[in-house]
């Protein structure tokens, strides 16, 4: 196998759409972690210190906004990637993800295609690829 592209921790309540997420970047050349929900993501954040992070919004515990939000306070983790994933497309909901500072913005349904483009871009912005 090749040179990794870079490190992505896929984040997201719902398995069958994590475990989609996770095999489609790896199979592009990236190592991926997974976490169950926002909590799940901030404890295993720097132990995995990926180069972007993809968010679910909607989720139990701790949702993406929140989630998101403790990121780009914390020093240590305000440098990653940010790609927000929802089914909410409000206009409202897509100012308050950049209003936080994520980076992108997917709406579910997503294009597995456009995901990993905006991913490798993201990574490549951060310093990989």
């Amino acid at each position: 196998m090749g040179e990794v592209l870079g490190k992505v921790l896929v984040v997201d309540d719902d398995e069958v759409i994590r475990q989609l997420i996770a095999v489609n970047l790896n199979l592009e050349g990236f190592e991926v972690s997974t976490a169950a929900d926002g909590q799940d993501c901030l404890d295993r954040v720097l132990d995995v210190m990926p180069d972007v992070i993809t968010l679910d919004v909607m989720m139990p515990c701790l949702d993406g906004w929140t989630t998101a939000q403790r990121l780009r306070t914390e020093e240590a983790t305000r440098h990653i990637k940010v790609v927000l994933i929802t089914a909410r497309a409000q206009d409202d909901d897509r100012r308050r993800g950049l209003g936080i500072g994520v980076d992108a913005y997917l709406t579910k349904p997503f294009d597995p295609a456009e995901l990993i483009q905006v991913v490798r871009d993201l990574a490549t912005a951060a310093g990989k690829g």
